[in-house]
């Protein structure tokens, strides 16, 4: 009997998400996001947030049938925060168990060289998760924990882990290898890793369904842009360069993050400004790109400064637009042909301003947008760039949480003795 393909497993489930669904879980170090989706037709059932997790009184927000449910209790951990999403569901709806969860999907920023694709959890796993802390200080320490509270209350249910890394895993050698002494890097796993995974993978595929071609025949560059940033090169539906690297400070200019910088600037800082190993981590990760250079990491806040002539502003949106354009055509170089461009995320999907300057001057690598069909936010898959170029720009919405959800039907479906 032949093997199901991922289209025909996800039709055994209703379209209503009422005999299959799965709880996706963002545990990260002070909050958890939590979502229901229906895998057939992408719809969240359900969503929402707990917030300030160990900082007294925590904030729980639920969203379900239109409805909007908040409260603020005290959340001391990671089994406090969890205990409430499932009160939330328990008393808010919809019931987790006329949901028929199929599996609990846990977004892991950090899977190493372990892992190329879906996991399902077990010990060792997520012993191997552990493991990977030091190369995720600020987000795998709250998986770990989301993970394990997750396994005690719902013990009945697959929990599948789906890595951010896990697409990049592709990337040549040339691609991730730093020039850093050979026998450093590999003790010490220093190498790119590359992040945002999922979304890039989900877009790739978005982009070829949308278009009616075949994934293995396009070369993409793939931008997604929220408050972190990063890029991606994909020939045939496989990554071959990526902006982020051993972590998620590489590469773009983000909300909050310098993107590229001289690590002598490390040094520097350190010998003669006194600032301590943390201070620096803190500096490059929390108080710098858009926000460091300008006061503003919201894009709406940063155009509405450079209307009233904010120099600062207008520099900051200037190195963010230059770095794009550089990643922009040291991937086109990469790839040799770039059949389609595509923005994503939160600023990708709503900021017209920055996907018109970024295309701006590109021409002559058969790259433009049009204003009319640029204009806007866009919240269904759009191509603005005029009929005459030879690449196509493009805007398409991600869903990672929906990709979280069919890699986990999947895998489940795939080994249905393991569930």
């Amino acid at each position: 009997m032949m093997n199901p393909t991922p289209g025909d497993r996800l039709s055994a489930y209703s379209a209503n998400g009422a005999h299959g669904s799965v709880l996706v879980i963002n545990s990260g170090s002070s909050s958890v996001k939590y979502q229901l989706v229906n895998p057939i037709g992408g719809e969240a059932i359900a969503s929402g947030l707990v917030e300030r997790i160990g900082e007294g009184e925590g904030i729980v927000t639920h969203k379900f049938a239109g409805n909007t449910t908040t409260a603020r209790p005290v959340v001391p951990d990671h089994g406090a925060a969890l205990r409430e999403v499932l009160g939330m569901f328990q008393t808010q709806g919809p019931d987790l168990e006329q949901s028929n969860i199929v599996a609990v999907g846990h977004r892991v920023v950090q899977g190493g060289s372990y892992f190329s694709g879906p996991v399902l959890i077990d010990d060792d796993v997520l012993g191997k998760i552990r493991d990977l802390i030091p190369l995720a200080p600020l987000h795998n320490p709250g998986h770990v924990a989301g993970i394990e509270v997750g396994r005690a209350l719902l013990p009945d249910v697959p929990h599948v882990a789906i890595f951010d890394t896990a697409f990049f895993q592709t990337l040549p050698e040339a691609a991730y290898t730093y020039a850093l002494n050979a026998e450093v890097a590999r003790e010490h796993g220093v190498r790119r890793y590359g992040f945002h995974g999922t979304s890039h993978q989900y877009v790739a595929g978005k982009v070829s369904r949308v278009l009616g071609r075949r994934l293995e025949d396009l070369n993409q560059i793939i931008l997604h842009l929220g408050n972190g940033a990063s890029a991606s090169a994909v020939r045939g539906g496989k990554a071959i360069e990526t902006s982020m690297g051993m972590t998620p400070l590489e590469g773009l200019v983000m909300g909050t993050r310098t993107g590229d910088i001289d690590p002598a600037v490390v040094f520097h800082l350190h010998r003669n400004a006194g600032m301590s190993i943390d201070e620096i981590d803190d500096l490059l990760n929390k108080k710098s790109g858009l926000k460091g250079l300008s006061g503003e990491n919201d894009f709406r806040a940063l155009h509405e400064l450079i209307e009233q002539g904010d120099e600062g502003a207008k520099l900051a949106l200037d190195v963010y637009i230059h770095r794009l354009k550089k990643y922009i055509g040291a991937y086109h170089a990469i790839l040799g042909r770039v059949d389609v461009i595509t923005f994503t995320a939160g600023v990708g999907e709503n900021d017209d301003i920055v996907r018109a300057l970024t295309a701006a001057g590109l021409e002559s690598l058969g790259i433009a947008v049009d204003p009319v069909r640029n204009e806007g936010r866009v919240k269904e898959p759009r191509i603005i760039s005029p009929d005459w170029t030879s690449t196509l720009v493009m805007v398409v919405p991600t869903n990672e949480e929906l990709a979280i959800a069919r890699q986990c039907i999947a895998l489940v479906d795939e080994d249905p003795a393991e569930v």
